[in-house]
């Protein structure tokens, strides 16, 4: 059983010291910037002082790796969306969306049911096995070429319900540049969802 205790402060922070049954020393620094040391039952509080100034300065740098990690994540980080924001985007999702769906409906050649407009963490859109077609609200925040890839995707599985080969011939008969628009999507996709699910 490993049981942690804290020595006296050593490069101005406490470091917590964890001792088991193992062989060997091992230092982490944690995202906190705490740092825990696992040692041996029978090392001594002398050897493990030696130890940590001797890593002192490994101990520095990788501190420094987590804050300046924490600051660009900090300054990347996209404001959250409000309630009243959200409601808008749907709103306008649902007066334009609609229309995208019947223009590229017609090219593809498929008819489709009801059109619903939702707020979700993982998907842009969907189509069930009756037709009916599910989008994001979120796709406002996307470029028009993407939304319209978007959907478009869902209209081809009223052909296949699959994302076979023939899926994808179909999707590029309409667009065929769409490889495009689904990077743009696995790129930054999850800094929209995340502007509307970063606190859930």
């Amino acid at each position: 059983m490993e049981v942690p205790f804290v020595v006296r402060k050593l490069l101005t922070m406490e470091i917590t010291v964890i001792k088991s049954n193992r062989k060997t020393v091992s230092i982490q620094v944690n995202a906190d910037l705490s740092v825990t040391v696992r040692a041996p039952r029978y090392a001594s509080s002398r050897e493990l002082d030696r130890i940590l100034r001797e890593k002192e300065p490994w101990i520095r740098k990788q501190i420094e790796l987590i804050r300046e990690q924490k600051a660009k994540y900090e300054a990347e980080a996209p404001s959250y969306l409000t309630n009243a924001q959200i409601r808008e985007l749907a709103d306008r999702a649902l007066e334009y969306i609609p229309k995208r769906a019947e223009y590229f409906s017609k090219l593809i050649g498929v008819d489709y049911g009801r059109i619903t407009i939702r707020n979700q963490k993982t998907r842009w859109g969907s189509c069930s096995a009756k037709g009916n077609l599910n989008f994001n609200c979120l796709l406002m925040l996307a470029p028009p070429e993407v939304i319209d890839y978007v959907v478009v995707h869902e209209l081809c599985h009223r052909k296949e319900m699959n994302h076979s080969r023939a899926f994808w011939n179909e999707v590029a008969k309409v667009i065929p540049d769409y490889k495009s628009s689904a990077l743009w999507l696995k790129k930054e996709g999850s800094t929209i969802m995340r502007r509307c699910f970063g606190n859930s």
